[in-house]
């Protein structure tokens, strides 16, 4: 019955249900069919999905990155990109990517980052004589390096599905984040010189260093998270409370998060956090389903059966998650897809901290693909803009992207060097 599986829940989401109703729909549906399995099956999976110690990080970095996305702190980020690369060409455009760079290493997030930075970021490139367009694109290209520069949500989703550690995963994200900074600051610089983009003035040592000293606060956050985890100071999870600690400490003592704001923050973090964890849940039921039915077996079977190699399989799965980023979100992806292709990603002897950073930048690049890209509809409810409009300046910054993933996919090292320098080879 894995047909009625598959069928159903593609049926359903054709039908813009959403994708964990989807899955519990179908699974119900599956159990009714099986008077084998009796119904209390739900709530066990569902319940033993989501009792996983790791997975309580999700909310807390969430609750983090809420802190730190007061006004005055994200613009200290922005002041400091700004000081040390707003003098270049196309320079407000580098600083755009800068700055989703530094963010990246609070927030952990790529929708975070496109809806709390982008509104200034694209602003302040309008107002340098940057077009409209170009400065949305710029925007949510580089929100895509949120979940790759350590925290990262997403990676905390996959190191509880693969049972990989965290640390390793958040190590292995540092060389690919910043090679996407570079790639796309790289394409910023090109297409600047070739419209003659405006440049502004160098600020000078003096402005720099003020920067510098007023982000201190802000970029010592994720040296906070990495060192504690990997001094064995505490786990991944507890990181994520300390990290939201700082963040609310920082935030009240900078003067820019006010202690009445905090219950309206804690709202939002539970809305945030309820769905995603209810997509974990019922994915959950449904990969246990699936499992019973045989298909991961099936999914290795077949590779196995074609002689697929390494390079033929990670292309393949590169070229599904792709396809299916054009029409659902990046985490109901991970939790339905992964589960299925980890026993063939064991087969080939594929590292599962490498696939884990493959498969996660594979579903951010999804993010700003049409005609479900998340980030492109954040961008334009933020500018107004089409989305034809959007994505003619969108494409070259996607297609460093796509550089970027065939770099990480092919070359493991680049994803692997960090972890093995940290935690042996």
């Amino acid at each position: 019955m894995s047909w009625l599986l598959v069928v159903g829940l593609i049926v359903l989401l054709a039908l813009n249900v959403p994708v964990a109703y989807a899955m519990l729909g179908v699974s119900i549906l599956y159990l009714f069919l099986k008077p084998d399995l009796p119904l209390i099956v739900v709530a066990q999976q569902v319940a033993a999905g989501t009792d996983k110690f790791l997975l309580l990080a999700i909310p807390f970095f969430f609750l983090a990155a809420e802190f730190m996305s007061s006004g005055g702190i994200m613009q200290r980020l922005v002041d400091l990109a700004r000081a040390l690369v707003g003098h270049l060409r196309g320079g407000l455009g580098l600083m755009n990517v800068l700055a989703s760079m530094f963010f990246a290493g609070v927030s952990g997030s790529a929708v975070a980052d496109a809806a709390g930075m982008g509104r200034m970021e694209i602003e302040m490139m309008r107002r340098g004589g940057y077009p409209h367009a170009f400065s949305a694109a710029v925007t949510a290209a580089s929100a895509t390096i949120g979940p790759i520069i350590p925290p990262s949500i997403p990676l905390v989703v996959y190191g509880s599905i693969a049972n990989v550690s965290v640390g390793q995963l958040f190590l292995g994200g540092f060389v690919p984040g910043v090679f996407m900074g570079i790639f796309l600051m790289a394409s910023v610089w090109l297409i600047a010189g070739r419209r003659a983009f405006p440049r502004t003035h160098w600020t000078g040592w003096r402005q720099l260093a003020r920067s510098v000293t007023q982000s201190i606060p802000v970029i010592v956050l994720p040296v906070i998270i990495l060192g504690g985890i990997f001094s064995g100071v505490f786990t991944p999870t507890e990181s994520a409370i300390v990290a939201a600690a700082y963040a609310l400490v920082i935030g009240v003592a900078l003067g820019e998060l006010r202690l009445p704001d905090v219950p309206g923050v804690l709202v939002h973090v539970a809305a945030d956090t309820s769905r995603v964890m209810l997509i974990v849940a019922t994915a959950a039921l449904y990969s246990w389903i699936l499992a019973r039915e045989g298909l991961p077996g099936e999914v290795t079977a077949f590779f196995l059966r074609i002689d697929a190699d390494p390079w033929l399989f990670l292309l393949l799965v590169n070229a599904l998650l792709l396809i299916l980023g054009c029409f659902m979100e990046p985490l109901p992806i991970m939790v339905i897809v992964v589960p299925t292709l980890l026993p063939v990603v064991k087969a080939l002897g594929i590292d599962f901290v490498h696939f884990g950073l493959v498969v996660t930048l594979s579903l951010m690049i999804g993010l700003i693909t049409p005609p479900v890209g998340l980030i492109l509809f954040v961008i334009m409810d933020m500018t107004k803009l089409s989305l034809e409009a959007l994505m003619k300046e969108t494409w070259l910054f996607f297609a460093a992207l796509l550089a970027v993933l065939a770099l990480i996919t092919y070359v493991p090292w680049l994803v692997l060097a960090v972890p093995n320098f940290f935690f042996g080879s």
